[in-house]
């Protein structure tokens, strides 16, 4: 088979073409273009590979992907090509529009004329989606299903909701076999130094203020990066036909607590009795901030017999260990 990954030299994109390399025997083709948030580096463990192949491209090029689709057949197109820090967004939101609207529409219009041309009804589509499209929820709320409305809150959120929006008139529409996930944050190796947990690290080993939002009492769920990995290759894989899985790790967290336990890991790992939990710095909270995320899994749990499988306990463990020997060399 013949996979082709837009956005695959990112976090989530390189860690699913590590999984795909170590589980499926495919032809892996990766589209990036190349944004602050990539890293070639993610991928030295398979660049000489004959059976990847790497293209420096913007997703709205159109007509560039196109000579890629014609040269290279693929069986699946999966997209993880995305703008997605928040802050950023909150900014300037022109960049989110451009790649996670406009680039979503090039994609599906690209998939739309491939498969009209192939009438391979063996072809998939897969939109790699954030539960932040969802909205937020107070601590009393049960957590977001695949029937929830749409109700983002900051222009990210917006950004990916409309490109959502958009794979569902393409389903409905033209009958095109695409699939949306929606999954909850990610953490593992990888992860560029904005988002919480490797900034938390950074912050620490260089006696820096650790900054949290607010009073740090806002909630998100947690997965494994390389179990969100693993629910998109089933999903690949799957005879079913459903368009929308909501991806959860069933580990909900205050950023205080997780930030806390972060410090403490790392007193303990690096044995030197030094109480990072000092360095917390309360700081204006983020304009729209959503109070809480949280994903139920049941459906892809109960229809493909995906769960996740890294406990937070081991993977935030080995998470610190990775950005631990990272920083340390830097």
């Amino acid at each position: 088979m013949c996979i082709l990954v837009f956005g695959g030299s990112g976090f989530i994109g390189s860690r699913f073409i590590k999984r795909l390399h170590e589980t499926e025997s495919s032809v892996i083709i990766n589209v990036d273009k190349l944004s602050y948030a990539s890293d070639q580096t993610n991928l030295d463990f398979i660049k000489d590979d004959k059976n990847y192949i790497f293209y420096k491209k913007d997703i709205n090029a159109k007509d560039e992907i196109r000579e890629i689709i014609i040269k290279h057949k693929p069986k699946c197109f999966i997209n993880f090509a995305a703008e997605t820090h928040v802050d950023n967004s909150i900014e300037s939101s022109y960049e989110f529009i451009k790649t996670n609207v406009l680039g979503v529409q090039v994609l599906l219009d690209l998939f739309r004329e491939y498969h009209s041309d192939t009438k391979n009804d063996k072809l998939k589509f897969i939109q790699v989606s954030t539960d932040e499209v969802y909205g937020d929820l107070s601590k009393s709320d049960s957590p977001f299903t695949e029937k929830n409305r749409y109700s983002p809150k900051n222009p990210y959120s917006a950004s990916k909701a409309a490109g959502d929006h958009l794979v569902f008139s393409y389903i409905n529409t033209y009958k095109l076999p695409l699939v949306i996930t929606n999954c909850s944050n990610n953490y593992g190796p990888n992860q560029h130094r904005e988002k919480l947990i490797p900034k938390t690290i950074y912050s620490a080993l260089n006696n820096k203020p650790i900054p949290i939002y607010g009073d740090g009492t806002n909630i998100r769920d947690w997965i494994y990066v390389d179990d969100h990995c693993d629910a998109l290759i089933e999903i690949i894989n799957s005879k079913y036909e459903f368009n929308h899985f909501n991806i959860g790790g069933n580990c909900e967290l205050e950023n205080l607590s997780l930030v806390k336990k972060i410090c403490a890991l790392l007193t303990d790992k690096l044995n030197n009795n030094f109480q990072y939990e000092k360095l917390i710095e309360f700081v204006t909270d983020r304009p729209g901030h959503d109070y809480r995320y949280a994903i139920d899994n049941s459906f892809i749990v109960k229809n493909l017999d995906w769960r996740p499988m890294t406990s937070f306990d081991k993977g935030i463990s080995g998470t610190v260990d990775f950005y631990l020997n990272k920083y340390q060399h830097e």
